[in-house]
């Protein structure tokens, strides 16, 4: 019983002792925790206050400027959001200014002779002018076969200049041209109806009486034109009688149109 009481002391006695020692570990083990959380914020502090130093020196834009240099792909997110969107609408303006200006193009059409044109002495009727639409001006008018052809509606002026010469090549035909008709016919042609019948718009010219002998070169030129309303598809064309006498110069002998109004 003694001897259990004697171990019970001295049980009690070694914890005693060993409590003060663990103490002062448990301390020391917090008291580095923290100061190593110091120490990290501290550093934290550090580089942040370099970082704002830099940027106000400017360093980090030039950082910046020199990466997006050498990476030309990558977006800048802040300035594609505010940019994209004005480049967007002023291009839609261009566009429309574009449209609205090309709208403004009134439907015209001058036509010049085609210089390739060899018509036979023999033909004493009226025969179509074929015109020249590769040199010549189409603005919202098509040209086929010697016609004009409307595709806007609307009310025309409508014009042609035919000049008419008698020069020394003609000497080798050995024709009498001493008493001549030379007439010019403008005539418009409405597609929509089921037979074609060409109306005469204007008609102008004369008889000639040209005095070979003592002249070496003679001319003669008629020029007309009216207004007239015509339906898309319309056509309008030039007749002329003895056309193996037309000057072939482009100056001499044009066709053309324009749209007035509605």
């Amino acid at each position: 019983m003694a001897a259990n009481d004697y171990r019970a002391y001295l049980r009690n006695h070694i914890e005693m002792e060993e409590a003060p020692a663990r103490a002062p570990q448990t301390g020391s083990t917090h008291r580095a925790l923290i100061f190593g959380t110091l120490a990290v914020m501290g550093l934290l502090q550090v580089a942040s206050s370099v970082a704002i130093l830099l940027h106000l020196t400017g360093y980090l834009r030039e950082v910046d400027l020199a990466s997006a240099q050498q990476n030309p792909n990558e977006e800048m997110h802040s300035e594609t959001l505010i940019a994209d969107p004005l480049k967007s609408f002023k291009e839609k303006e261009k566009k429309e200014r574009c449209r609205q200006k090309k709208d403004t193009h009134m439907p015209s059409a001058h036509l010049p002779i085609k210089a390739s044109t060899n018509f036979s002495n023999k033909d004493r009727h009226d025969l179509t002018i074929p015109w020249d639409d590769y040199h010549g001006n189409l603005k919202k008018i098509k040209y086929r076969d010697g016609r004009i052809l409307v595709v806007e509606p609307g009310y025309y002026y409508v014009y042609a200049h035919t000049c008419f010469r008698y020069a020394e090549e003609h000497d080798s035909h050995k024709e009498d041209v001493s008493n001549l008709q030379l007439f010019q016919y403008i005539y418009h042609e409405i597609h929509t109806q089921s037979v074609i019948k060409p109306v005469i718009l204007t008609k102008s010219g004369g008889t000639l009486q040209w005095n070979i002998p003592n002249v070496e070169y003679n001319m003669y030129c008629v020029e007309q034109g009216r207004g007239v309303h015509l339906k898309k598809a319309d056509g309008i064309f030039v007749n002329v009688s003895n056309a193996w006498l037309l000057d072939l110069a482009a100056d001499g002998t044009y066709f053309g149109t324009f749209k007035i109004s509605d």
